[in-house]
């Protein structure tokens, strides 16, 4: 009977964070992904790279949610339990406030692994990627950026400027200029030119213009009465390595360690391991190893809504109480990165703080007369 009253109350927990992660999901998705449109009005890239960057952004937004969530979730199900009198059912059948909390800890483990899961494996794949759509693409989307009276310079190395530009697409007075080495560039100028697409790739067809190609020794003009420039070679300042939230977990531990243990300091790649870095990769291995404990914290923070009941005169006030605890909590665990220095021994106890709290709260809560009694 004690596992089917304790399968009921789980189940109702789940439905609800199930129901509140997948919709606060969506709408924190339907947001960034409007914000994403930058990506192609700005950027030029195309709607492919920008649909997928979009979806896999998702993995993310979940795994910052599931924290308030489930603590939101593990709150509103006990404080519905207490309202409704069906709390009392734990207790007529045997079972000890010391029980709940202890059954209510381990149940908050599937959801601590789920977090670690996401925050370790699945997370930093699905960023990196995303960020792979956005380092491979080319310009997708130059029409968009063709703008008039405006210098456009969403392409990498590449600046373009147009007077004017007419309802055919026929545009004048056109000024190009490529970076094309570091002390080499070309500055393209033209009197009309067009849009062209060939085999998936963009060109600006130009017609009576000069190339000028500028060195650090001598510079040479070129006249001509049609040219070809090829956009679609040129990337998007969009462009970007990977960031230490996109590299792989195992890379980053084995930084950490080999740092620590033996001072070593290397390159893999774009990553770099090194004085300027380690603290960042400390600080992100944190994020993904320790702050899921706060799952377990809030919901033994909310299981604590069982020492009193609503016959109490203060239990309005309690309720307040335990949901303002749970809630600094859950603001220390999202800002506690910022306290924490691999280089600073008392900064670095940041680590133990959800350990400390875990045991200093079940200790207060075991040894309460209400919880004995």
């Amino acid at each position: 009977m004690k596992k089917l009253i304790f399968r009921n109350i789980f189940k109702d927990i789940t439905y609800f964070f199930l129901i509140t992660s997948i919709s606060l999901t969506l709408i924190v998705w339907v947001i960034q992904a409007v914000n994403y449109l930058d990506f192609v009005s700005e950027d030029g890239h195309s709607f492919q790279v920008y649909f997928m960057y979009s979806l896999l952004s998702l993995p993310k937004i979940f795994s910052k949610l599931i924290l308030f969530v489930f603590f939101i979730s593990v709150f509103f199900t006990i404080s519905r339990y207490e309202e409704n009198n069906e709390i009392l059912i734990f207790w007529t059948h045997g079972i000890k406030k010391s029980e709940f909390i202890n059954k209510l800890i381990l149940f908050s483990f599937l959801y601590f692994l789920l977090n670690i899961a996401l925050s370790i494996f699945i997370v930093p794949k699905t960023q990196d990627l995303a960020k792979s759509y956005i380092r491979d693409s080319n310009i997708d989307y130059f029409p968009s950026l063709i703008k008039t009276e405006h210098f456009n310079d969403a392409a990498n190395e590449l600046t373009i400027f147009v007077e004017k530009k007419d309802n055919n697409g026929l545009i004048k007075n056109i000024f190009i200029k490529e970076n094309v080495q570091e002390n080499k560039s070309q500055i393209i100028s033209a009197k009309e030119g067009f849009l062209a697409k060939k085999n998936n790739s963009f060109y600006l067809i130009l017609y009576n213009g000069n190339i000028v190609n500028i060195d650090s020794k001598n510079t040479n003009i070129i006249k001509f009465e049609k040219s070809e420039f090829n956009l679609s070679k040129f990337g998007s300042k969009s462009t970007i390595f990977p960031k230490i939230q996109e590299t792989d977990s195992i890379k980053l531990y084995e930084c950490l360690n080999s740092f620590i243990k033996y001072n070593i300091r290397y390159e893999d790649g774009k990553f770099r391991c090194n004085e300027s870095s380690i603290n960042d990769v400390f600080k992100e291995l944190y994020k993904r190893l320790i702050l899921p404990f706060y799952i377990i914290l809030s919901a033994f923070v909310a299981g604590c809504l069982v020492i009193n009941s609503k016959t109490q005169m203060n239990f309005p006030r309690f309720k307040i109480f335990i949901f303002s605890i749970g809630f600094l909590f859950i603001l220390f665990s999202e800002g506690s990165s910022n306290f924490l220095s691999l280089f600073d021994l008392y900064k670095s106890i940041v680590v133990l703080v959800p350990f400390i709290l875990l045991t200093i709260i079940y200790f207060i809560f075991i040894n309460s007369k209400k919880v004995r009694s």
